[in-house]
């Protein structure tokens, strides 16, 4: 047997499909062990694979003679050991993202900013960075400008471009792409209608998430299933595509604890700590720095507007909080 590291860019019906570091692509489940230990592998782990470079070779032979793989047939042996996450979903499960492209429209749909500001929350939460991209410019320009200005004062990256009049922050979109998503595992999530595949067919012109290979080789089409599957891009990096991305797991917002919440919205950071009162919940207390930083225009309001709401959202399912 032979052992091997590499990422796993996909997973139907327990049979992970894992690309190694060597450009071997094995397909294999995990060991049975793991069950016993609660680790499920995902989409995006690091990690270890023994396997039968016998077994692997006549395998390839049959597909080049257009022999239909099974799922036992399509075993080239098992992943040994998953190495420690960088971050991890819960919905859609995938492990090891870098960068959340969120997507939001200027206009067509109007952009509800809550709706974003729970996705920048899901993504800090989970160590994820978030990335803001406001599409259609020119339907709204001045809509967009304001996005915009809202998430840098958060500290954020953001663009406002027009895939279909060419205008705005293209380019430095582009080169912000090609710069710090190489090598690394983004995903682009927005509602519908946001222009979420108009952005990725602008940045990624070869990306075509039709039917990926391996559920092609299994006899089913990828879009039938919730899973995530990773496609290889230019600079070594990855792009996670699957529908659960469009609002991902905030339907369900209640996995952050309503103490950690302060802590999603990065912009607070430097106030936490110098409240008058060691209890302060930010909303309306008198002395709260982040309430005076609010109203020094240093925290924009619809941020903290966000910060209410899903604090409110958080304490209806936690009411003994």
């Amino acid at each position: 047997m032979k052992q091997s590291d590499g990422i796993i860019i996909a997973a139907v019906g327990g049979l992970y499909t894992v690309r190694c570091d060597d450009e071997e692509i094995i397909r294999c489940p995990a060991r049975g062990v793991f069950r016993h230990q609660g680790i499920t592998p995902l989409v995006g782990d690091r990690v270890t694979v023994e396997y039968d470079p016998e077994k692997l070779a006549e395998r390839r032979k049959d597909e080049k003679k257009g022999e239909a793989v099974t799922r036992g047939s399509a075993a080239d042996g098992y992943i040994a050991k998953v190495h420690p996450r960088r971050s991890e979903l819960i919905r859609p499960p995938v492990a090891n993202i870098d960068l959340l492209y969120i997507t939001a429209a200027a206009a067509k749909p109007d952009p509800q900013t809550i709706v974003i500001d729970k996705m920048t929350c899901v993504a800090e939460h989970s160590g994820i960075e978030p990335v803001i991209i406001v599409t259609k410019l020119d339907l709204a320009p001045e809509r967009a400008e304001e996005l915009v200005k809202i998430y840098k004062l958060a500290g954020y990256r953001a663009f406002a471009v027009s895939v279909t009049s060419g205008t705005g922050d293209l380019e430095a979109l582009r080169e912000f792409v090609k710069t710090e998503g190489a090598g690394k595992i983004s995903a682009f999530a927005g509602v519908s209608g946001a222009g979420k595949s108009t952005i990725l067919g602008y940045i990624y012109p070869h990306y075509k998430p039709e039917v990926g290979e391996v559920s092609r080789k299994l006899g089913r089409g990828r879009h039938t299933t919730r899973t995530v599957t990773l496609y290889e891009t230019e600079g070594g990096g990855y792009i996670a595509d699957t529908p659960g991305f469009s609002l991902l797991d905030f339907t369900n917002f209640d996995f952050i604890e309503l103490d950690d919440l302060v802590h999603a919205f990065r912009e607070f950071q430097p106030y936490l700590g110098m409240c008058r009162y060691r209890d302060c919940s930010h909303t309306k207390e008198e002395g709260c720095a982040i309430l005076a930083a609010l109203e020094e225009g240093k925290i924009a309001r619809s941020r903290h507007d966000s910060y209410l709401a899903l604090r409110a959202e958080l304490k209806s399912k936690n009411p003994w909080k």
